[in-house]
């Protein structure tokens, strides 16, 4: 098993609220993050405040797949969301994400933690991160258009 770690910035013109209603919304990664194509959210798993079965698109090489997996809200408070992915086999990439205002409107700091089997990790790193560096771009975005 191998551990690796990324984290992003975004600054918007956006309020707090907005930022902790779109980012703590599981379901509408669909239109944010790049790799997915489909979540559905189901009964939440014990511990955890939602969960939902989420569908990526990926691509190694010339190969195209998709995988499902499980991905959980684990708390949402004033400032903070924790999510964590399962994934097979045996990956997991925890989210912590803080809100913080500022003059201009809203900060967003993410953290990323990805844990795969050491065969996978160059790629899940390297496409995690690419992805979620896309991500950022879209989060702001979303962000300052819904604040017309």
């Amino acid at each position: 098993m191998r551990t690796g770690t990324w984290s992003y910035d975004v600054n918007a013109r956006a309020t707090p609220e907005a930022a902790m209603a779109l980012l703590s919304d599981i379901t509408r990664q669909g239109e944010l993050h790049p790799l997915i194509s489909q979540v559905e959210e189901l009964p939440p798993v014990d511990g955890a405040l939602r969960s939902y079965a989420v569908t990526d698109n990926l691509r190694l090489g010339p190969v195209r797949f998709r995988i499902t997996y499980h991905a959980d809200t684990l708390s949402i408070s004033g400032s903070e969301i924790v999510t964590v992915a399962r994934q097979r086999p045996r990956t997991t990439i925890r989210n912590r994400t803080t809100i913080v205002p500022t003059a201009e409107g809203v900060h967003v700091h993410v953290d990323v933690t990805l844990t795969t089997p050491t065969p996978l990790f160059s790629y899940a790193f390297r496409e995690g991160r690419k992805a979620h560096l896309q991500l950022a771009g879209r989060i702001r975005d979303v962000l300052e258009s819904s604040q017309g």
